[in-house]
């Protein structure tokens, strides 16, 4: 599983950082940061969250 975020279609809303806080984060602007492109096993239920979670759909999970 691979995490793709769209920085550009981001709002800032911070929802995949209060979900994942290990695999997320927000630049100055607020816009999302990926952490870990390639989340391990234990934080995929916390990475789906998360994605599912994203109001403005910048998240998507690519399966490698």
């Amino acid at each position: 599983m691979r995490i793709q975020a769209d920085r550009d279609v981001c709002i800032g809303a911070g929802n995949c950082v209060l979900a994942a806080e290990d695999v997320f984060d927000q630049d100055d602007d607020a816009v999302v940061e990926v952490l870990q492109d390639h989340p391990g096993p234990d934080q995929e239920s916390e990475v789906r969250n998360a994605v599912a979670q994203c109001p403005s759909g910048a998240l998507s999970l690519v399966d490698d």
